[in-house]
């Protein structure tokens, strides 16, 4: 049997880190958004016992090696089932080292398919435990949708939708190292944090400009100087009509809101010669990432 599934990008609407924890990780408070860029997960079962991963990407790694090769072994132990032959190929077009939470994605829409083809009585709140057992972000990749996302990422509170948008993605063609961030906030005192309060009162009520407003991400105020295009596209985006940008994740990505397709679109054009890959998207709302797969 073969099963497809989308794996979709996220954004950081909000990060905050609020402290570090007794077993080396840091407690986080995050508003994370699903949007329409997404890899696609083809997992297929097959007689030949053993796991086969290939991706169009060649310097990937392969078998448990990718993330998706270890959410299938975390889903076989957790399950005490035992692991048919599987076949997992990823076609990328999430960007690498972004921000985006690729590879937690494709390992996310692994567990997913994995439940429906082996455990389809599985709850969704089983189903996540197993994703933080394969990384901070996976929970919320499993999930998907506008989540409230504490602890290392994985209690989870579903909140009301992003309201209709367009959002720009910028990747800039640098690597932003994420440990190399977190050192920074222990050596350095954050300015700023997240009025998360206020952002999740805008959700509530419908206000696409006050939840722009809300938007903030604690590691710019750490950022080194090399990474100066972070802060020039956030410029950028709002010199062409962004209600507000922020960088997502670690970095080095970027993304502004727009009410509007046209201006939207615009900005994307303008910016394409300037970083890397720049995507035109919009957000995505839960049940549709529980609901977008095919056989």
């Amino acid at each position: 049997m073969t099963h497809t599934e989308p794996a979709f990008a996220k954004l950081n609407l909000t990060l905050d880190i609020l402290g570090k924890r007794e077993d080396g990780y840091h407690n986080m408070r995050m508003v994370m958004q699903s949007i329409d860029l997404h890899d696609v997960v083809t997992v297929s079962t097959r007689e030949t016992p053993g796991l086969t991963l290939t991706t169009d990407l060649p310097f990937l790694p392969r078998g448990d090696g990718n993330i998706a090769g270890k959410a299938a072994a975390r889903f076989f132990q957790a399950t005490g089932q035992c692991a048919p032959g599987l076949a997992i190929d990823i076609r990328k077009k999430i960007p690498v080292c972004a921000g985006m939470a690729g590879g937690s994605s494709d390992g996310a829409a692994v567990l997913r398919t994995l439940r429906r083809l082996c455990a389809p009585d599985m709850p969704q709140k089983e189903l996540e435990e197993i994703g933080a057992l394969v990384g901070s972000d996976v929970p919320y990749c499993v999930r998907g949708g506008t989540v409230l996302a504490e602890g290392r990422g994985e209690i989870l509170t579903d909140l009301p939708p992003l309201p209709p948008c367009f959002l720009v993605v910028c990747k800039p063609a640098c690597s932003v190292s994420t440990p190399e961030l977190f050192g920074l906030v222990r050596s350095k005192r954050l300015r700023c944090h997240p009025y998360t309060a206020a952002l999740l009162s805008a959700l509530e009520q419908g206000d696409l400009e006050a939840a722009a407003h809300r938007f903030y991400n604690v590691f710019e105020d750490v950022l080194p100087a090399r990474y100066s295009q972070v802060f020039e596209l956030k410029g950028a985006l709002l010199e062409r009509g962004a209600m507000a940008a922020s960088m997502t994740g670690s970095g080095p990505s970027v993304f502004g809101l727009f009410r509007d397709e046209e201006p939207a679109r615009q900005a994307a054009e303008a910016l394409a010669g300037s970083c890397q890959e720049v995507f035109l998207c919009r957000p995505v709302a839960r049940e549709d990432v529980s609901s977008s797969f095919s056989f």
